[in-house]
């Protein structure tokens, strides 16, 4: 997104009239086709010289002959730089913080990548509502911190929040990106190490708050899992981002509630999900949750189970209920 396509979306949301109500100005009078007059916030007006079209969300002032937008008016009163209103904008409209940003940021590269509209096909994730719910995004690398800094974040910001890296290179590159919680994961569409965390890790269970009210959860290791039950139609489905369990996720699942929990880990031809699948099973069996490992079929994730095993809802419904039996 260019600075010209941020600042058109900052004029959109934010009306100058309301911007200008929130700093104390008082229109005196009213005149035609909606326009008010009031005293000048610019200079030392005794006569009402500024003029306000709320219907244009423009401003000029007869007194000290300026005029403009709501960032115009900003930058004048506050003697600013062109980005470092438009951040006093966001900042006082509430429109976002830095994480939200970057997470737009990469919504609209996806749409502009077709390597990443093409490997999000080749993993099954068809259903264009579906991605717009995740928020799945694109990261091209080498772009991110021009833009994020033409919002007027400084390049501390961005290498504090760590999505830039302290050479000044963008932390995520040639990734499909999930927003977590608090934080990014970022999946490699190329030769770099498949799997990245922005700063603070993954934090809880992936889509906990929609299903901790579930009687039947079924835990999935990866998001690519996770979308691929939620389009066969398991809307109980939750997402750890590995096997190895953190204490916060741990703390979900046993927070007291009666539930029972399928652990659909991967079945890897080592067996190293299935047996993390059993070691996990009976720690939550401690805990009084009834847990129990799915056997999928070798060498099958849930993911590959549904895209490339020719698997279906009623088949995967089936292993579920073998895993009780």
């Amino acid at each position: 997104m260019s600075a010209h396509a941020t600042a058109q979306l900052v004029k959109q949301q934010i009306s100058l009239l309301d911007y200008l109500l929130s700093q104390a100005w008082r229109p005196t009078r009213r005149i035609a086709r909606g326009r008010l007059m009031g005293l000048c916030p610019l200079h030392d007006d005794r006569n009402p010289s500024f003029l306000v079209d709320p219907g244009k969300s423009l401003f000029y002032c007869y007194g000290c002959d300026r005029g403009g937008d709501v960032i115009r008016f900003v930058e004048l009163s506050h003697s600013v730089s062109f980005g470092e209103a438009i951040r006093l904008l966001r900042r006082w409209s509430g429109m976002g913080s830095l994480l939200s940003d970057v997470i737009q940021f990469y919504q609209v590269q996806l749409h502009r990548h077709l390597e990443a509209v093409a490997y999000l096909a080749e993993r099954g994730v068809q259903q264009p509502e579906l991605v717009e719910q995740m928020r799945i995004g694109y990261a091209p690398g080498r772009c991110l911190r021009a833009w994020l800094m033409s919002l007027g974040y400084s390049l501390c910001d961005l290498q504090q929040a760590g999505v830039v890296t302290r050479e000044g290179l963008d932390t995520f590159a040639h990734r499909v990106v999930f927003p977590l919680d608090s934080s990014l994961y970022g999946r490699s569409i190329g030769s770099a190490p498949p799997h990245r965390f922005l700063r603070g890790g993954k934090g809880g269970l992936y889509g906990w708050e929609k299903v901790r009210s579930c009687r039947q959860i079924i835990l999935v290791e990866g998001l690519f899992d996770w979308a691929t039950l939620r389009q066969a139609g398991f809307h109980n489905v939750t997402c750890s981002l590995g096997t190895g369990l953190n204490a916060t996720q741990l703390h979900q699942l046993c927070d007291g509630a009666s539930r029972v929990v399928y652990l659909a880990f991967d079945s890897d031809h080592n067996g190293s999900g299935q047996r993390a699948a059993r070691q996990l099973a009976q720690r939550l069996w401690t805990h009084r949750v009834e847990a129990f490992p799915v056997d999928l079929p070798d060498g099958h994730d849930p993911n590959s189970f549904f895209v490339h095993g020719g698997g279906d809802a009623h088949q995967f419904q089936a292993l579920l209920e073998r895993a009780r039996a």
